[in-house]
Order: C-alpha cells, then sequence, then structure tokens
C-alpha cells in the first residue's frame, strides 16, 4: 500500500454514553465542515449506540471484529493527522496506560503513538463527581474511583497526547490540530 494523498481525521468511540451524543454532535458539525472523519468503534461504542438510540453520518465505519484489529495498518501509510478518542471510558484510558492493546480502540492508540500521530483524548473520569447522562436520557451521577482519576492524571504525561474533560475543551483541542494542518 502506498502514502495517502489526503489525511483524515480518525475518531475512536469507546463504550461511554457520557457526553456521547455532544460528541457526535462535534461530528457532525466536522463533516459539515468538510472535514475527513474515519469512525472506529469498539465493541461497546456500537452496542451502546444502539442502547442510547444514537446515530451518526460517517461514511467510513470500522467496527471492533479481528482479532488483530487490522484497520490499523492504515496508521503506517499516514492516513491519520490526528487520532480523536472521545468518549473514553475509565477501562480503555487504564488498558492505554498500561500499554494493553487488546482491541481495535487501545491498538489504534499505540500505532498513533507508534506512528506519531497526534492524539486527543477527552476521558470520562477527570472529576471525583461526574453528571452523565445513562440510556433513555436519564442523569445519573458517576464517582470516579481513585484508580479512574489517577489513570488519567498519567495519560496526560504521554507523548502527543492531549487529554480534555469537557466538551469546550475537546472543541478547542481539534480546531487547534486542524489550525495546524
Amino acid at each position: 500500500m502506498k502514502p495517502v494523498e489526503k489525511q483524515r481525521l480518525a475518531w475512536a468511540l469507546t463504550g461511554s454514553g457520557h457526553y456521547l451524543r455532544e460528541c457526535l454532535d462535534i461530528i457532525n458539525q466536522l463533516l459539515s465542515e468538510q472535514v475527513d472523519i474515519d469512525l472506529f468503534l469498539s465493541k461497546a461504542a456500537a452496542e451502546i449506540l444502539q442502547q442510547y438510540g444514537y446515530k451518526h453520518n460517517v461514511g467510513r465505519v470500522y467496527q471492533d471484529k479481528t482479532a488483530s484489529a487490522v484497520p490499523v495498518e492504515m496508521f503506517y501509510y499516514g492516513a491519520y493527522h490526528t487520532v480523536v478518542i472521545a468518549p473514553t471510558t475509565s477501562n480503555t484510558v487504564a488498558k492505554m496506560v498500561c500499554g494493553i492493546s487488546d482491541n481495535l480502540v487501545t491498538n489504534i492508540f499505540a500505532q498513533s503513538g507508534k506512528c506519531r500521530v497526534p492524539t486527543i483524548v477527552f476521558a470520562c473520569d477527570t472529576d471525583p463527581e461526574v453528571e452523565s447522562e445513562a440510556p433513555r436520557e436519564n442523569m445519573v451521577m458517576v464517582y470516579p474511583r481513585r484508580i479512574d482519576l489517577e489513570n488519567t492524571a498519567k495519560l496526560k504525561t504521554f507523548e502527543a497526547t492531549t487529554v480534555v474533560s469537557d466538551m469546550p475543551q475537546l472543541n478547542a483541542a481539534i480546531q487547534a490540530q486542524l489550525v495546524k494542518l
């Protein structure tokens, strides 16, 4: 495979409903601005999209259906200028911090680091108390564990990784990256 001519943004969804609707709104806004996006869904993300009844308008969608996460090979050929992983569950953050690459999203994170592609992570567990949307539009209080908060803090130390904790920060980080292109 030869290098790609036009790089795209890779957006990975995990199994979190926390600000999922707002992340999809950002994706749709970027698409309306003609930003090319490939969407990567963990197995849990595919389930949660259905459970919450959310839809997306992304044309290229890759789902976690192979043991070796075949779609990550596109990183070797320069297909992506930026990776966004949002929203990101505490499980995914923990795996990323420990260097575990056992699913599509954690493989994307590992390969983006190895290929020096800047990554933006919207970690769900950044505050000791979080009000979050549950299925069927119910709001619930969530209290991240100390280990979840510690892992998010550790992730902030990773090279070429920006960790954000709310939608304005996510938007700003994406826009800053797009301006660099």
